[in-house]
């Protein structure tokens, strides 16, 4: 028999959870034909993986690709990590649905975490390859409909998306901090049932950002009542030390609506955060989350060093109270923060990429709360920090660990690529789960990886037909060297690719090979 494609002489890790196995694999269009061996088969593209592990490609459950997916830059390092499918939409910020004003909303207040909205003509980081997205809509309204399909088959990735509950919100209600009502929660129920049917698959929140901020438990339960199944994902209202406040509305929200969760980027000591989780399972909440292997954090300058008084989803109004007497008394509070603060993203100051807060006044000959106004009103608020956390405890990295291995987890790389100095994340984290949390440290084996890394993430977004190397399956194949797998991108190099994952499969079609794109775009968007 001829195949399309025929990966010979490595060890299976199939996603069942079972050891690695020797057996070559073959495939046919864009599904897996055969597992076994299969001495004396042809194929179009022969692979010799001797050496090396054959498993399913892994999901990304919460990654800020929306526009980025688009850039060859990016794709070739989610791939080198053996990232075969993005989770879009998070944090309750992305561009569909939504009505023009709205697109224009997440594109602004997210700018540092999304980047330009897909199709706009912009970049994701100057220096990266050609304009993404340029099939998909920009001036708004957009459809999930619309996004999907610029997604679909014109990149190497297969995608999912999430309904931004913020982006919802806005369309409504715009950035008013009140309580929805009755004929706010029907509108945006409908949204919600027309991004499903369109093909969304789940509900994203982000509570700490505006104007999820400003939303109730109640508001939230109406929304995720129409999921069927389908996960509620969210970026809950508080973590680390005060992860229980976070964790009790989604218990609430679970029980008022009956749907599943998932927590994004679960992050803070493990003393705190393990018997929050054993709490909810034990009282029947469907909790998944998922982490990232790092301590530093990464997100938009604002909500780091703002107080809630000041009106983030109304950029103007916030401008003129940052540039007014108004914080006079709240700039000194931040003095321990600023040494925290990396500056991940400034457009129009970018010699500031890189350096803390502290280190750029000091450049700058100002005082850093005099450099972080300039920051924020020079970029309209637009800037974007990596940011170290104080409240990760003593544990450190133990922590990280702890959470990583319990069997509710899935991996995430939170991974933002804006900006010319980003969190090393986006670039690392899978590599570093492989190479560090499993050759070195032994939190897992590598069967066990792969049930984190793929087929649970796969079974929790409804991806039936992924997730596992089996025959009938969607051929989305990685192969990677044990020896050699790691990450590669640092704080001070958040741009370097990751090593030994060399080929990889997706929907049948050969993406990475030796390494490098081929410049095939067979990535699907998986609809519900």
């Amino acid at each position: 028999m001829t195949f399309d494609v025929v990966i010979s002489g490595g060890r299976v890790l199939d996603g069942t959870g079972a050891p690695p196995y020797r057996a070559d694999v073959a495939i046919g269009g864009d599904r897996i034909a055969a597992v076994g061996r299969l001495d004396g088969v042809r194929a179009r593209t022969m692979i010799d993986a001797t050496g090396r592990f054959v498993a399913p490609g892994f999901v990304d459950c919460h990654v800020h690709g929306d526009s980025a997916v688009f850039d060859p830059v990016v794709q070739q390092a989610a791939l080198r990590q053996g990232v075969t499918t993005f989770v879009l939409g998070q944090d309750g910020l992305s561009y569909a649905p939504g009505s023009a004003a709205a697109v224009a909303y997440a594109a602004r207040y997210f700018a540092a975490v999304n980047g330009p909205p897909p199709g706009s003509g912009a970049r994701v980081h100057p220096g990266d390859g050609t304009p993404p997205g340029a099939r998909v809509p920009a001036d708004g309204p957009l459809t999930v409909a619309e996004l999907l399909a610029g997604y679909d088959r014109a990149v190497p990735l297969n995608t999912v998306y999430l309904l931004p509950h913020g982006t919802i919100r806005y369309d409504v209600m715009g950035p008013s901090p009140d309580p929805a009502t009755a004929g706010d929660l029907a509108a945006m129920v409908r949204r919600v049932e027309r991004g499903l049917s369109d093909g969304a698959r789940g509900l994203s929140s982000g509570l700490e950002y505006l104007p999820g901020r400003y939303a109730s438990a109640e508001e939230l339960a109406a929304l995720c009542r129409p999921l069927g199944g389908l996960p509620y994902v969210t970026h809950m209202r508080a973590y680390g030390a005060r992860a229980e406040t976070g964790m009790a509305e989604v218990m609430e929200i679970a029980e008022r609506s009956g749907a599943a969760v998932h927590v994004s980027h679960l992050h803070g000591p493990a003393s705190v955060l393990a018997p929050l989780v054993a709490r909810a399972l034990g009282e029947g909440v469907d909790l998944t989350y998922d982490t990232y292997p790092y301590l530093r954090g990464n997100t938009i300058l604002a909500m780091v060093v703002l107080p809630p008084s000041v009106p983030g989803a109304e950029p103007d109004r916030a401008l003129e109270m940052i540039a007014s007497p108004e914080l006079d008394d709240w700039w000194p509070t931040l003095a321990d923060t600023w040494p925290r603060l990396t500056v991940s993203h400034a457009p129009g100051l970018e010699w500031a990429e890189g350096l803390t807060i502290v280190a750029a006044a000091e450049r700058a000959g100002v005082t850093p709360a005099e450099f972080c106004r300039r920051l924020l009103t020079e970029t309209r608020l637009t800037a974007g920090v990596v940011s170290a956390r104080p409240d990760e405890g003593p544990e450190g990295e133990q922590s990280v660990r702890t959470m990583l291995r319990h069997p509710s987890h899935t991996g995430g790389s939170d991974g933002i690529y804006v900006g010319g100095h980003p969190h090393p994340r986006g670039f690392g984290a899978f590599a570093r789960f492989l190479g560090r949390h499993v050759r070195e440290l032994g939190d897992w084996t590598w069967e066990q990886a792969v049930v984190h890394l793929a087929s649970h993430p796969a079974r929790r977004f409804g991806l039936g037909d992924r997730g596992l190397v089996r025959s009938g399956f969607a051929a989305d194949v990685v192969v990677f060297d044990p020896d050699v797998v790691a990450d590669r991108a640092t704080y001070a190099a958040p741009r370097t690719l990751a090593v030994g994952v060399d080929d990889v499969i997706v929907s049948g079609v050969p993406v990475l090979a030796g390494g490098e794109l081929t410049g095939a775009s067979p990535g699907r968007a998986l609809r519900s």
